[in-house]
């Protein structure tokens, strides 16, 4: 449920492009053993083996950096999960909240960001994760909706609210488990599922 968008410069010609990419998949490496609090742009660079000079050249800043690894760590993994799809919809969630807290850093990325994106009142990080919400509660409404037609939800309640709460309830329960691992993740989001199945007929 990811889509790979372009966040900095993109580079120039084939050679710039898979230059970035490189990048990008050293700084996801680093922010898993190291994370990225309190990390300058220079410590970056010098961490995944670059000049400053050459981090500026494809980012702008810091925070354009680090939004830049989330995306395309979302993508890779929405890649990987392409290759074995799952039902649409609360168990889509359930996989992807999954694969987050199995990526050492990418949950404490993803909530640094979004607090960060709280705190201004426009950058790259508000825009970004805005954006993602939206096409989250619209993608997950459509599905929704369908499933309700089909009999196989509840009908009684707002598919966009559906939406809204799974989203809310899957990235409340990764914090939460952040804090305490033995919150379960998964079994307390198939227990929204199941909130969610249309009433049995009498």
């Amino acid at each position: 449920m990811s889509e790979d968008t372009t966040i900095g410069r993109p580079g120039q010609r084939r050679r710039g492009v898979e230059r970035r990419r490189e990048i990008l998949d050293r700084a996801i490496e680093v922010f898993r053993q190291r994370g990225a609090d309190g990390t300058s742009l220079r410590r970056i660079a010098e961490s995944i083996g670059i000049s400053h000079a050459a981090l500026l050249h494809y980012f702008d800043s810091r925070e354009q950096l680090l939004v830049a690894v989330y995306d395309h760590a979302a993508a890779k993994r929405a890649e990987e999960e392409a290759a074995h799809p799952v039902e649409p919809g609360t168990e889509e969630m359930i996989a992807a909240a999954i694969a987050n807290v199995e990526v050492p850093g990418f949950v404490q990325l993803y909530s640094t960001l979004v607090a960060a994106a709280l705190e201004v009142d426009s950058g790259v990080g508000k825009e970004y994760f805005t954006s993602r919400f939206e096409r989250l509660r619209a993608e997950l409404g459509e599905t929704f909706r369908s499933q309700q037609a089909e009999g196989r939800i509840r009908d009684d309640v707002s598919a966009d609210h559906l939406a809204a709460l799974l989203i809310a309830a899957s990235d409340g329960l990764q914090i939460q488990w952040l804090l305490d691992e033995s919150v379960g993740l998964s079994d307390t989001l198939r227990t929204f599922g199941r909130l969610l199945q249309a009433p049995r007929a009498s």
